[in-house]
């Protein structure tokens, strides 16, 4: 890999994460706003459709894109087109494929409130196929306009989605506003694309190529769609909509800690494809990208433990009560999560994809033997400890992967590095509470302050190195890339 593409790649994944921080916290404030002006069954039935939808987008998530990135062709306009052609017809099945789901998962659940709604959602998918030309910029390293289109789906979803809920339209602002962020994320991408939106019949062709490549990751993908989706279809059944609201709110609150390493995994991917034979420079950018990523989700995940239960009080209202500890051990669990979280794109690029689905059906056992049978038995928080438990075992099979590219010790020892600014900062807190001074909005307020204070601080003298690094590649102009070799 030239110098070039490794500061690009580099300065990508430090661009991205601090672009969608940005970005992702309008998810969250969407999520918990609207879990206070909704009612906790009325946010249920959304948890429901968010259910449905990330089943469908999840099976739909076959890997088109990453083998796509990956290819090498002499013709990149008729490579983009053919990806776009299997992308329509893919998202075109879905559509069909959601209009006879949604009925049958409104009977699964025993809640008929989703089909009308749901129905409506369906449109979503022509979207997606729209958005097919954000693949181009990711394949060319264009980190910062891939991220610049898409930041139009969160923002004007954030704008439509509150202004509709907050005039009382209920969960029909929410469908609305998802789909007004589909399409405008959709319109961006058309009108940027470089290359004609065009079907091409030669595409059958390239399928087994691309099938060959993408069943692990649909097996993979599968295993997570029942993982997530046992669970509430269990607390719908059996606990009612409160329960799958309070599912969804702490899910809402967890997935703020994954999407920032979800994205900067998908930008390191083009940049690894074409380096997948050099250990040391996989090495560097698993290592730096890895650190940042924990250096965010760490503080993230004890913030969850230390203020649940202030978010409930002072923002929420007492009726998410039962929330408080799932949102406390999701979160905590999702900060451990990240330990090796970018590993998909690294076995990606080597062409190792049957591991992820491994891990991601160990996952799903473990949910299924563990967290379910606890929730039925003995309610929502020891789900929560359950879930905690299925995660465990699901980064021990990562990490013992992982040992097999990179040292093990190397990678134990990033992650324990990564955790020390947040052990002052939880401390910071702990001795506020115990001094005293009462409850109160202002003092959750103040701590909230001291915790990111002093985990901001500890950070800066602590990792100064790497921010040194990761400044420097910001203000460095990358380099052009040059382009990899036919294969």
């Amino acid at each position: 890999m030239s110098t070039g593409l490794r500061e690009r790649a580099a300065r990508g994944t430090i661009v991205n994460a601090a672009f969608l921080v940005a970005i992702n916290v309008l998810g969250l404030i969407k999520g918990v706003a609207v879990a206070g002006m909704l009612g906790v069954d009325e946010y249920g039935v959304w948890g429901l459709l968010i259910a449905v939808y990330g089943t469908l987008t999840w099976l739909a998530a076959i890997g088109i894109d990453d083998k796509y990135v990956q290819q090498d062709q002499d013709d990149q306009e008729a490579a983009f087109q053919i990806a776009f052609t299997l992308q329509c017809g893919l998202c075109a099945a879905f559509t069909a494929v959601s209009l006879v789901a949604v009925p049958l998962f409104a009977l699964a659940y025993d809640q008929h409130e989703i089909i009308a709604p749901g129905l409506v959602l369906a449109a979503a998918f022509p979207a997606l196929a729209l958005q097919t030309p954000l693949w181009v910029f990711l394949r060319r390293l264009e980190f910062l306009r891939q991220r610049k289109l898409q930041a139009f789906e969160p923002i004007v979803s954030f704008v439509a989605t509150i202004g509709l809920v907050a005039a009382g339209a209920g969960i029909w602002g929410l469908v609305a506003g998802t789909l007004a962020g589909s399409f405008a994320a959709a319109a961006a991408a058309v009108r940027a694309s470089p290359y004609p939106l065009r079907l091409r019949p030669d595409a059958r062709g390239h399928l087994r190529d691309y099938a060959a490549f993408s069943w692990p990751l649909f097996l993979g993908s599968a295993a997570s769609v029942l993982a997530v989706q046992a669970p509430l279809l269990a607390a719908s059944r059996e606990l009612g909509l409160a329960a799958v609201g309070a599912l969804t709110l702490a899910g809402t609150v967890a997935l703020f800690a994954y999407r920032v390493d979800e994205v900067i995994t998908q930008s390191l991917y083009p940049a690894l494809a074409r380096v997948k034979g050099d250990a040391r420079l996989l090495w560097e950018a698993f290592s730096m990208s890895n650190r940042v990523a924990l250096l965010w989700a760490l503080p993230f995940g004890a913030a969850a433990v230390l203020f649940a239960g202030d978010l409930v009080e002072y923002v929420l209202g007492e009726r998410w009560s039962l929330a408080i500890v799932l949102i406390q051990v999701l979160g905590a669990a999702a900060a451990v999560n990240q330990a090796g979280f970018n590993w998909t794109a690294f076995f990606r690029a080597v062409g190792r994809t049957r591991p992820i689905a491994v891990a991601d059906l160990v996952f799903l056992a473990a949910v299924l033997a563990i967290a379910i049978p606890l929730m039925l038995s003995d309610g929502l928080d020891a789900y929560a400890w359950g879930w905690a438990t299925a995660t465990g075992l699901f980064v021990a099979v990562r990490l013992g992967y992982l040992a097999g590219i990179f040292p093990a010790r190397r990678l134990l020892a990033d992650c324990a590095r990564a955790a020390v600014p947040t052990v002052p900062a939880v401390a910071a807190v702990l001795l506020a509470r115990l001094a005293g001074g009462g409850d109160s909005a202002l003092r959750a307020a103040l701590e909230l302050a001291l915790f990111a204070g002093v985990a901001a601080a500890v950070t800066i003298v602590w990792e100064r190195e790497l921010l040194r690094r990761a400044v420097a590649l910001l203000r460095r102009p990358p380099a052009p890339a040059r382009p990899a070799p036919p294969r």
